[in-house]
């Protein structure tokens, strides 16, 4: 106040001054340069719509009451959803008469069996359900019983099997390698797509399932006796576990050398853990060291599930042994090499 008097007193004079929904609470201050003054200590507002005026919320705080009455009078066990979250309640205030509808015909109809596409309600249609999915999770966790829900299926990706709507079938994409084994007339390239049921209900003749993550390899793939090809799905490997007879197969999988290649590879092997790696060793990784690439954003993690070799060569990756995010991509390794390591494998008694 001694420094900057005349701006104190301004300030004093200007907030008594202006027109505001509030008062100002004082107290008194002695000053061994200035004396006793007489200063504001608090302002105070007493009404909550005073208060949203004064910083441009009034209508977005009307808004938001209204949601919360029309919420309170149909569905009250979401209002503890809006109190948690009323900023991303209000972005959905547009949309909130419809959510609450959706909200209301499953919880009349728990696992009802049908595609999103099939829920009729005015003003409802599925790009809304869908752009919404993470919201109306947690609207239908609240207000669904503990059997309506398969807990089992989190994150967006498990949302329809979660409330029980019908879930486009996954596929599952395969050649089969041995010109003895014909799936399809003899014509056919074998290049063959079913649904996930389809596929765990085949059990094909065949001793040895390779797994690669690039369409072209997959497409190249030499003839092998007794053998298939999955095209893979990178970290996404449910859609084989109905296939129980892959757990009595030689499976051989084939990614990328690099960090992410080897932490798919473990989490295959979590649901068969007769995964072997094909063609992603350091020897491989050597020979083609004027084809390395960049990862751009490398695994750092534990991988509980690779071999000592695999480990090995995984924390040289991470560690940057070789420079900075090393990586081979598995279309960069040349065909005859590829010949030759599964004429190596045939040679070490792999049918």
């Amino acid at each position: 106040m001694s420094e900057r008097f005349a701006e104190v007193r301004d300030w004093i004079a200007g907030l008594t001054a202006a027109e505001g929904p509030y008062r100002i609470e004082w107290r008194s201050v002695n000053h061994r340069v200035l004396g006793a003054n007489r200063v504001p200590s608090a302002v105070r507002i007493d009404h909550l719509a005073d208060a949203f005026g004064m910083i441009g919320k009034a209508r977005a705080a009307q808004r938001f009451a209204a949601m919360v009455e029309r919420t309170r009078e149909s569905r009250p066990e979401l209002v503890p959803w809006l109190a948690k979250r009323p900023l991303r309640a209000l972005e959905l205030a547009e949309d909130w008469p419809r959510l609450l509808a959706i909200v209301d015909w499953l919880r009349q109809h728990p696992r009802p069996g049908v595609y999103l596409r099939q829920v009729d309600l005015p003003g409802v249609h599925t790009k809304l359900i869908e752009t919404h999915r993470g919201v109306l999770a947690e609207l239908f966790d609240l207000v669904l019983p503990p059997e309506a829900i398969a807990a089992a299926r989190p994150g967006l990706g498990g949302f329809c099997r979660r409330y029980g709507f019908l879930d486009k079938p996954a596929r599952v994409r395969f050649r089969v390698l041995a010109p003895a084994i014909r799936l399809l007339p003899a014509a056919s390239d074998q290049d063959i797509t079913l649904t996930e049921a389809d596929f765990a209900s085949l059990a094909p003749p065949v001793a040895t399932v390779f797994i690669t993550e690039n369409e072209i390899n997959f497409l190249a793939f030499p003839n092998v006796p007794e053998a298939m090809v999955l095209f893979g799905a990178g970290y996404g490997f449910a859609t084989l576990t109905a296939a129980h007879w892959l757990q009595e197969k030689n499976i051989l999988y084939w990614g990328d050398i690099d960090t992410h290649g080897f932490a798919i590879l473990s989490q295959l092997r979590g649901f068969f853990p007769n995964t072997v790696s094909f063609l992603m060793d350091r020897e491989t990784l050597l020979a083609h060291r004027q084809l390395w690439g960049v990862e751009p954003q490398p695994q750092t993690g534990i991988l509980p599930r690779l071999t000592t070799d695999e480990q090995t060569l995984y924390d040289e990756l991470r560690q940057q042994t070789w420079g900075g995010s090393v990586r081979l991509d598995q279309e960069k390794i040349g065909f005859r090499f590829l010949a030759a390591a599964l004429h190596k494998l045939r040679s070490d008694g792999l049918p």
